[in-house]
């Protein structure tokens, strides 16, 4: 019988696809791309209309030349690599590095990895796409030029081996930026008024809420005194419904965030566990099963008959009032709708089934994945909200309880894990007399932006068009692994390099982070892939722009070049001034006599402020993984330190230090609040 070969990108995924095929079929992994451009250069032949001039990667060898044997051997090859712009890239190079022009080669593409969806796919097999190809092509020669480009400026100005990309340098734009917010916010003071109020027949007390969120200390103490004999009266009691709607499925970016929320995973590890459940698990008694769709979308359409069987399963399971008579299928934006939304490829294979069959976090990332598909089939959640309104003089206050009157979706999947509240109000009647318990104010102070964390940096960047489903987990794993970004308790902190090379590319390539335009190249690509223009195109309208900046940045950072800077410090070992180098993690000092004199020491950069503990110098130290804070030179007999910098003023009120803010300077002291100008001091 004639051979059929079927080449994938991994090993499990040819593992999963060999026992859906017939022994006509052999399959193959490529283990990713087998050419690329090369490390050692830049790969783009700028003079030559920018040519991509690509090579075979290091130790594919071996692999190619098996793949050429099993290709001579096949009547026909189907190049089945991912259903995207990279997998479509991939099947391309394969078709080149293999020379199957001559042969009898088709691409195929599937959502899922099942026997149905492997065997349509057979059946619809069609030529490459050069229209994705192009659009990724771009993409590489895009990041390649900005990278090769910018980084040998890095390594002039601040240290060697630093790199610049075209979206990691926006990514940490954000974060510094957030980072200066946080920095200089000043917390406003204001306050908040609850009163206890409860009836003479034995009903417990209720707490309402004065109507006003924020309330000045001045009209606090007013309302307070207004009202600390008064009797109060429930003038009005509304019942209402709230509707709240079921979720839409998951996109990569909506798992990413949700899964960082509910499981702690960081963005890369709920891809690698995604793909896991793509490419399929060994199951006891099931076989190798793809469990999810792909997991790279920004769709959120579900196939009619995934929907179908979906809706036929909560019917069976929940009874026919809780399926949905809704269908959502587009965002309305431009999305790669050839894919789904990430599902379960079969309902039926529930949570519950493989709970003791697959490993802790595959099991928690599909039961994650199962449960918000099968929430996006079913009709809403209704609530029966009560709010009763008490009144004393003209100064109002309310109280509300609600409770769930149709859990609808809610009964497989609860995204702010809501509790159900057990109706407080049930026994207060409209113009009930109830006397005051108890009353209570709190002082509060507004709140500067949240950090950023991964998941709200990948809603971020999906909000803004930068990035696409497969460039998020990538682009914050770089930020993070090159140390210009730190992960301390789920959020993310800028380092001292990670400063020093945003301060570059803000100053000398303003535009490469600028995210307007980041999220246009996104959108020039979306029109390459669509056929609208030539991908060169592209490449040609951005080159000399860049070019332009890189001149004009060469000759002002030769002015700023930083220099080993001389410290007041003698070497230990030989007597020289010691000098102030920077390294992986900042900052040190070394003996100028290298290679005779290795001696090196710690760097403190002192801040010219006496410790408000012990009255040593504050100095600039850093954390373990690199986030800067200001603390005690004796540490650690002194454990002083402050993640803003300290003033040597003393607040006039309470006697705490001060720290700056901005152009401010804040007490340190908890629940003091004053503020004043730097200028003033």
């Amino acid at each position: 019988m004639a051979k059929n070969l079927v080449i994938v990108e991994s090993p499990a995924k040819a593992k999963t696809i060999k026992k859906f095929l017939g022994t006509n079929y052999e399959v193959l992994a490529s283990n990713g791309h087998v050419r690329d451009l090369p490390k050692s250069t830049m790969g783009v032949d700028i003079a030559n209309d920018y040519e991509p001039k690509y090579i075979t990667i290091r130790g594919k060898g071996d692999l190619l030349a098996e793949l050429r044997k099993a290709v001579k051997k096949a009547d026909k090859i189907y190049l089945a690599t991912d259903p995207d712009r990279e997998g479509e890239a991939i099947s391309y190079h394969l078709s080149v590095a293999l020379k199957l022009e001559d042969k009898k080669y088709k691409r195929i593409t599937f959502n899922e990895i099942t026997k149905n969806a492997i065997k349509s796919s057979i059946k619809e097999a069609r030529k490459i796409d050069m229209n994705l190809v192009d659009a990724q092509q771009a993409r590489r020669v895009l990041d390649r030029i900005v990278g090769y480009s910018i980084s040998p400026l890095l390594w002039e100005k601040i240290k060697r081996g630093l790199s610049a990309g075209r979206v990691q340098s926006v990514a940490l734009k954000l974060i510094c930026d957030r980072e200066e917010e946080i920095n200089a916010f000043i917390p406003e003071e204001y306050w908040s008024l609850d009163v206890s109020l409860g009836g003479t027949a034995g009903l417990k007390p209720v707490v309402f809420h004065y109507s006003k969120d924020k309330i000045a200390k001045s009209e606090l103490d007013e309302i307070v005194a207004n009202i600390k004999d008064c009797s109060f009266e429930i003038d009005n009691i509304k019942i209402s419904e709230k509707v709240k709607k079921s979720p839409l499925p998951f996109t990569t970016s909506t798992l990413q965030q949700e899964a960082g929320k509910k499981l702690n995973f960081a963005t890369s590890k709920t891809m690698r566990v995604a793909q896991q459940l793509y490419e399929g698990v060994d199951l006891k008694g099931y076989g190798t099963v793809g469990l999810i769709t792909y997991l790279r979308t920004d769709s959120i359409r579900i196939s009619d008959e995934a929907d179908k069987n979906a809706k036929e399963y909560i019917a069976n399971a929940y009874g026919k009032d809780y399926v949905s008579d809704v269908t959502v299928s587009s965002t309305g934006k431009k999305i790669q709708d050839a894919h789904e939304a990430i599902r379960p490829t079969n309902v039926l294979l529930t949570p519950a089934k493989l709970k003791d069959l697959l490993p802790r976090d595959l099991f928690r990332l599909y039961q994650l994945i199962y449960n918000r598909f099968l929430a996006s089939r079913m009709k809403p959640a209704v609530y029966e909200v009560t709010t009763a309104t008490a009144v004393a003089k003209e100064y109002k206050f309310r109280a509300s309880s609600s409770k769930v009157a149709f859990d609808g979706f809610l009964s497989v999947y609860n995204p702010d894990d809501e509790k159900e509240e057990k109706s407080k109000l049930s026994n207060i009647k409209q113009g009930s007399i109830l006397a005051m318990n108890d009353m209570m104010s709190k002082q509060h102070f507004t709140q500067p932006p949240a950090h950023y964390t991964e998941a709200l940096l990948v809603k971020t960047m999906e909000e803004l068009g930068i990035g696409r489903p497969s460039t998020y987990a990538p682009t914050i794993s770089t930020i993070i692994n090159r140390r210009y970004v730190v992960k301390e308790n789920k959020n993310l902190y800028v380092t001292e390099i990670g400063e020093a090379v945003n301060k570059v590319m803000t100053t000398a390539f303003s535009v490469i982070v600028d995210t307007n335009f980041t999220a246009n190249i996104e959108m020039l690509l979306d029109k390459i892939e669509e056929g609208e223009i030539d991908w060169k195109v592209v490449i040609r309208n951005f080159y000399p722009d860049l070019a332009d900046a890189i001149d004009n940045a060469s000759n002002e950072l030769e002015k700023v070049k930083i220099e080993d800077e001389i410290s007041d410090e003698i070497c230990d070992l030989c007597g020289k001034m010691m000098v102030i180098k920077y390294g992986p993690h900042g900052k040190f000092l070394a003996c100028p006599g290298f290679p005779d004199c290795r001696n090196t020491k710690p760097h403190y950069e002192k801040v010219g402020v006496p410790c408000p503990k012990c009255a040593q110098d504050i100095v600039l130290r850093k954390t373990k993984k690199g986030r800067r804070y200001f603390g005690c030179i004796n540490n650690p007999e002194c454990d002083f330190m402050s993640w803003s910098k300290p003033s040597d003023m003393k607040c006039p009120e309470c006697g705490m230090y001060m720290v700056e803010k901005g152009n401010k300077l804040l007490c340190a002291g908890e629940g003091c609040g004053f503020t004043c100008d730097k200028k003033t001091t």
